[in-house]
Order: structure tokens, then C-alpha cells, then sequence
């Protein structure tokens, strides 16, 4: 990940906020509401564990929408512009660069109705989903989307076998943490059957489905023993494309 987006072991970036609050304001509501009706209508859905009728579905979007999109377009923001935002802020910025680089709408017609909702804040909003898209919506708040499949083969690695963290080249999206690269670890745990992923992230590694480990490191070897608690083991789940013998 790009420094602005995985900061463990950074230093001198400002006290860390202790707030507990999922939502602080109440349009971080309606953010998150946006983003789970988008992913609740996403095309990918079809294909998806358990598989959905998305494509009956009455509605205009038609596009594949993850929370690996919510994290590419947060991830694309310039470091001192996605340092300036708030998270939900973050979320509408990629949001809406995705509905304008998708071509629902253009720049000019998102200014123009921001322009009037904020000259007219007590306006009518836009009307709720129907109720095909409100049934879809909550089945998927209930079932979700699984990237499980089926072991097509066995596992390169077994629990308590020593490993290396890759160093893979840098991509636009990964799901390896930044300060775990190189590291050594043990395989703690194997999950049953493979994963994929929504997205694929080319020459990261994460492609077809795979098997995934929770490695156990210990902190001294990540941080340094001048900078971590005796005793202490950080825990990852890492895909297997991330994960190489020891020696």
C-alpha cells in the first residue's frame, strides 16, 4: 500500500485519535448507505457466493463496485489531499470520481447539484431505492459476498513452517501491509478451501483463488526490540501469493 494508506511503524505523523464513533456526523451515514447500495447492486454479484439476480434488477448501474474500489480510489488520492480529508470524506471523493469516470454523470452536472443542495439544504432528497433494489440491498447486508472457493489443490505451506513476507513490485491496490514486507513469520493457521479477491492486482500476485494463512510474527522482528513490548505477536492473514519459504 501507498504510504498515506498503511502507516504502521511511521513515526512523528501526530497523536493517534481515540475515537470510538463508527459515524461522528450524520452524512457519514448516508456515505456509508451509498456504498453498501452500490456494492448490494454490483454486476460482480452474479458470479458471486451466494449468487444474486442482480441483472433483474431495475436499475441503472450496471458496473462491477467492491470495497476494493472504495479502497483503489482512496488509495489514487494525492498524499497531502488524502491527509486534508476526513474518512467518509475519503469514501465521497472516490465515490463520485467513480459515478464521473464511469460516465453516469459528468463533473459539471455533480456541481451543479451540490451547488443546489447546499443553497437549499432542506430540499427533497432523491427518492428511496425501490422495492426490488431495497429487498436486494438487505439480502446482501444479511449474506453478504464470500471470495470461498473450493482447494483445487494443497496448501505450499504448513502450520509452523518458518516464512518470508514478498517484496512485490508496487501496484495500484495491494493487500499486503507495507511494513510486513520482508519480514519472517510462522504459519499459525491454514483457512479451509481458497480465496479470491474482487479485483485482480496483476504483478502484486492476487489473481485466481488461493490459499490463505494467518502468520504469526513476532514484534521485535517487525518494529525492533527497541520499539515493542516483550511478549508481543502480531498476527496477519496473508494470501499465499505473499508468502515464500524462509530459506
Amino acid at each position: 500500500m501507498k504510504l498515506q494508506h498503511h502507516l504502521g511503524g511511521i513515526e512523528n505523523l501526530g497523536p493517534v485519535s481515540l475515537e470510538t464513533r463508527v459515524f461522528v456526523e450524520p452524512w457519514e451515514q448516508r456515505i456509508f448507505g451509498i456504498h453498501t447500495a452500490m456494492m448490494a447492486e454490483s454486476a460482480h454479484l452474479a458470479d458471486a457466493l451466494p449468487a444474486y439476480a442482480v441483472k433483474d434488477l431495475p436499475t441503472a448501474f450496471k458496473s462491477n463496485w467492491s470495497w476494493a474500489s472504495l479502497r483503489t480510489g482512496a488509495e489514487d488520492m494525492q498524499p497531502f489531499e488524502y491527509f486534508k480529508y476526513r474518512y467518509y470524506e475519503k469514501w465521497l471523493g472516490g465515490i463520485s470520481q467513480f459515478f464521473i469516470d464511469a460516465g453516469y454523470l459528468t463533473a459539471q452536472e455533480l456541481e451543479e447539484k451540490s451547488a443546489f443542495y447546499r443553497a437549499h439544504p432542506d430540499a427533497a432528497l432523491p427518492d428511496r431505492p425501490s422495492a426490488p433494489i431495497a429487498a436486494q440491498i438487505g439480502a446482501y447486508l444479511q449474506q453478504g459476498d464470500s471470495g470461498y472457493h473450493p482447494p483445487e489443490r494443497a496448501p505450499r505451506f504448513a502450520a509452523g513452517d518458518m516464512v518470508r513476507v514478498a517484496d512485490p513490485a508496487a501496484v495500484d491496490h495491494t493487500r499486503l501491509p507495507g511494513y510486513l514486507r520482508c519480514k519472517t513469520g510462522t504459519v499459525d493457521a491454514i483457512y479451509p478451501g481458497h480465496f479470491s479477491y474482487f479485483v485482480s492486482t496483476g504483478v502484486d500476485g492476487i489473481g485466481r483463488p488461493m490459499p490463505v494463512y494467518r502468520i504469526a510474527f513476532k514484534a521485535a522482528d517487525v518494529w525492533g526490540s527497541d520499539k515493542s513490548e516483550p511478549n508481543t505477536t502480531i498476527y496477519a492473514d496473508l494470501y499465499e501469493a505473499y508468502v515464500q519459504a524462509a530459506h
